[in-house]
């Protein structure tokens, strides 16, 4: 039977206690490391993005996917507050709907993290290329500075080497938080906090620069693409809450913490919903910010066709654009720095920069955290070589899953562009708050007298909704990103079924049980 083999919820508590992490976060710690997860280049960087994608209709587009991440993350809540261990997503559909399903989602969640990492590291290295050109007038050849640009033929992917090959600095940030991480997570979330200081300022900066030279005139037209482009551009205002999504995410690491965290029954949800709740009104004051002052309509082709920002036709229209000597803020790659040079603030420009370079690094550290934490219960499980889950005897670390996860980042960083990592990070996402979304109703019927610390409000309502507003979201992504989800899923069901499987603690117990030992 495919679907026998079922983890309840006190067996992941008792594996947990015997090979457990140490618990060292509280409160405030995990809404920092929330923050610190969410507020990176979602909104440093994508937001250009989103423009070219929307125009100023980016700001429904926010609000749409803020909506989507609040009631998963209410559904997150009720399910790490009873089982606060690592794991997220795959520990629930585990103790749900059992182990296939649970590996379907820890193979999602791998997409999840280990990308958007890779998005984040690419990011940060867009900024700070831009920074070190405005102080020293040194510009690193745009050949080392960015990966290939990639779209579609048919269902054939194109790769155009012209304006990069390879992203140098983006893996040198890779590995440098890779040893970050190894070294130990108490430090990491010292780190983490100092960072999240660093960004809550420079976007507090920008807030209080730009809100006030707001012009209605930037609004119109408001949705130049309309609120739904053609099946699989991704444009529009909901292809842009689609990529936008990737903004809000990294809540969901905060759950991948609760087996490090004190009393997790109460900090977990605390973390959740706080970070989520601070950082959504940050991101509707700063896109109000970019739009109102300086604008942000996106760019067409000489013959007006829409343009999608990771394709090869909008960055030889940006350089054309350049050489004309004009720099719209869809084509930049340092979007709120960008906006404060255009209002004439340059030191306050050159500031935000310096502070992105700078904390954008704590965003990287949270989703290789993330991904390490999944790996790390999947390898506790025997799902993965067991070896993997060993906990350094000094740092108290998983060091050698954080080794080949930082590498594994470092190499997707190397090769892709921020936009269509985030959209291909945003499909494993979406389908892993998905099954969080229909676990927690399940787990509702069928252990409805389990003490729940935290209980989902309005669950039926609510879970419902995350399902169905995960499930539009999906679709709203560009045709390349919804098709890597089944593939990549398609590569985790052989090494499930070739390797997994066989050495699975629940497994292995059953088949004990069936022999009469």
């Amino acid at each position: 039977m495919l679907f026998d083999r079922i983890k309840s919820l006190d067996e992941i508590l008792a594996t947990a206690e015997k090979k457990s992490l140490h618990r060292s976060l509280g409160a405030f710690q995990l809404t920092m490391l929330g923050i610190g997860a969410i507020i990176g280049t979602g909104i440093f960087v994508l937001t250009a993005a989103a423009a070219q994608k929307a125009g100023p209709g980016m700001m429904y587009s926010f609000i749409i996917a803020g909506f989507v991440c609040a009631v998963a993350a209410l559904c997150y809540s009720e399910l790490v507050a009873m089982a606060p261990v690592s794991g997220s997503a795959y520990t629930y559909t585990y103790a749900v709907m059992g182990e296939l399903m649970a590996w379907t989602v820890g193979w999602a969640l791998v997409l999840e993290y280990a990308v958007a990492a890779a998005a984040v590291c690419v990011g940060w290295s867009g900024y700070v290329m831009g920074l070190v050109q405005k102080a020293t007038g040194f510009a690193l050849p745009e050949l080392l500075s960015r990966g290939p640009s990639w779209s579609m033929n048919g269902f054939m992917p194109v790769i155009d080497f012209t304006h990069g090959i390879v992203n140098v600095p983006a893996i040198i940030v890779a590995l440098v938080i890779t040893t970050l991480l190894v070294k130990g997570t108490s430090e990491s979330a010292k780190v983490n906090a100092i960072l999240v200081a660093v960004k809550v300022t420079a976007l507090s900066a920008f807030i209080v620069i730009t809100l006030p030279l707001i012009s209605g005139d930037n609004f119109a037209p408001m949705l130049p693409n309309g609120w739904v482009g053609s099946q699989g551009s991704g444009v529009g205002v909901v292809g842009a809450a689609a990529s936008i999504f990737f903004a809000y995410v990294g809540f969901d690491a905060v759950s991948t913490a609760a087996e490090e965290t004190k009393n997790p029954q109460r900090n977990v949800p605390i973390g959740l919903i706080g970070s989520l709740g601070i950082c959504t009104v940050f991101y509707m004051l700063v896109a109000a910010g970019v739009v109102g002052s300086v604008g942000a309509q996106p760019i067409t082709s000489l013959t007006g066709a829409v343009l999608s920002p990771d394709s090869a036709e909008f960055v030889a229209r940006c350089a054309q654009l350049a050489s004309e000597g004009s720099s719209p803020i869809v084509c930049s790659h340092e979007a709120l720095a960008e906006v404060l040079s255009k209002l004439h603030y340059e030191q306050v420009s050159k500031l935000v920069g310096l502070a992105a370079s700078i904390a954008l690094p704590s965003v990287i550290l949270m989703m290789i955290f993330g991904q390490t934490r999944i790996f790390f219960v999947m390898a506790r499980d025997g799902l993965l070589p067991e070896k993997l889950a060993d906990i350094h005897p000094k740092w108290k670390t998983p060091w050698l899953m954080t080794i080949v996860t930082g590498i594994f980042v470092a190499i997707a960083a190397a090769f892709f562009p921020v936009g269509q990592l985030a959209d291909i990070s945003n499909s494993g996402t979406l389908f892993a708050f998905f099954m969080v979304s229909i676990a927690v109703l399940i787990l509702r019927k069928t252990d409805p007298d389990r003490h729940r610390p935290f209980k989902t409000p309005l669950i039926w309502v609510v879970a419902p909704v995350a399902a169905a507003g995960t499930l539009f979201l999906f679709f709203s992504l560009p045709t390349i990103a919804q098709l890597v989800l089944p593939i990549w899923g398609s590569v985790g069901l052989a090494i499930y079924f070739l390797y997994s499987r066989k050495h699975s603690h629940v497994g292995k117990a059953l088949a004990e049980k069936a022999a009469g030992k």
